[in-house]
């Protein structure tokens, strides 16, 4: 009931950010139904299919948990300890709150996906979406169910891993760069030797997001370090090392965002060669749209979350007499060479993937 309160009670911003997890959580859904359609048609390929559907569910799991550290109900704060609302407990309410959200979008998919099928009220545009969901064969409600329980349950599980007390101990940085960089070139071996199509080539890509999702801490420190070198100003000093500070936690979805601009790169200079042969028929479209917009949102929020934290600090440096200009000027530069590092990066993976899967 707490948890119920406390996400009622919330302000619109928090609300909203909520509302797109249980968005990214209908699309994942519905995604899931349309891969179980597809095996009751009996269409072949129906195991790729699922393991293909597996990617939107990755990324609406970590835009659920960039929204639930975001979540100002999840913060510990002075005298919660005597209501009741310790460490574990703020993250227990993280959890649920996170469950409510992806449950309420679970359910707009399992409608959706009635509806579509005529079993609501008629079948919409003409019977289309009828026949693309076989309603000519009954959906099993079991297995139904359990594929949308999926998102809601792993969601709120990693919500609980993430927050849990003395998760957010930090590493440095450039500890992972290596480890980052080797697996993305496993990933890209191993879409040369499987080609494209099958799983293969989405286990040779998802070796490579991960392996971007590691390296972007050191990268993103790396930034700063370019960034407030050789006779730095106050405004390149001030943006270099809050860029160095803030690379474990912009590293991550920045490396994420990466991935998949690398991946939107890769199919566009595929698409002349009969594309990347995903199986997911027409909802390949909406897919990767929905692997790109949780990306971006993950990162957004991110960035969200990390300006909440410097609210201190901005204050302070207010007070000491700091330029307005200064700190604008700051986050411009942070952006720039955030850009700088990553669009390079992203064109020069998209590269070496066709590469890989043409040769």
């Amino acid at each position: 009931m707490l948890a119920l309160r406390l996400t009622r009670g919330s302000r619109p911003l928090v609300q909203l950010r909520r509302l797109l997890v249980a968005a990214a959580s209908a699309g994942t859904g519905f995604l899931l139904l349309y891969v179980l359609a597809e095996a009751l048609g009996g269409a072949a390929g129906s195991f790729p299919r699922l393991l293909w559907a597996l990617v939107p569910l990755a990324v609406t799991v970590h835009f659920a948990v960039a929204v639930a550290r975001t979540d100002p109900a999840t913060r510990p704060r002075g005298g919660m300890d005597a209501a009741g609302l310790g460490p574990v407990r703020l993250v227990l309410v993280a959890a649920i709150s996170t469950a409510i959200a992806c449950t309420l979008g679970s359910a707009v998919a399992l409608a959706a996906f009635l509806h579509l099928r005529g079993e609501v009220s008629g079948l919409p545009f003409d019977g289309a979406g009828a026949s693309l969901l076989h309603a000519d064969r009954p959906l099993p409600v079991a297995a139904a169910l359990t594929l949308l329980a999926l998102v809601p349950i792993i969601a709120s599980a990693t919500v609980a891993l993430a927050l849990r007390p003395g998760a957010r101990a930090r590493r440095a940085p450039q500890a992972e760069l290596p480890w980052g960089i080797s697996l993305t070139a496993c990933g890209l071996a191993v879409e040369a030797y499987a080609g494209r199509g099958g799983p293969g080539m989405l286990t040779g890509w998802a070796l490579t997001a991960l392996g971007l999702s590691l390296a972007g801490p050191g990268l993103a420190y790396a930034c700063g370090t370019l960034v407030q070198s050789v006779r730095p100003g106050a405004t390149r000093l001030l943006a270099g090392r809050i860029l160095q500070e803030e690379a474990p936690r912009v590293g991550r979805p920045l490396g994420v965002v990466c991935a998949v601009a690398a991946g939107a790169l890769t199919a566009l200079a595929l698409r002349e060669q009969g594309g990347l042969h995903v199986p997911l028929g027409p909802l390949t479209g909406p897919a990767a749209a929905l692997v790109g917009a949780c990306a971006a949102a993950t990162l957004l929020t991110t960035a969200v979350e990390i300006r909440q934290g410097r609210s201190p600090a901005r204050e302070a440096l207010r007070g000491l007499g700091g330029a307005a200009g200064v700190l604008r000027g700051a986050v411009a530069l942070r952006a720039v060479a955030l850009l700088a590092v990553c669009v390079p990066l992203s064109w020069g993976v998209a590269q070496l993937t066709v590469t890989a899967l043409t040769h």
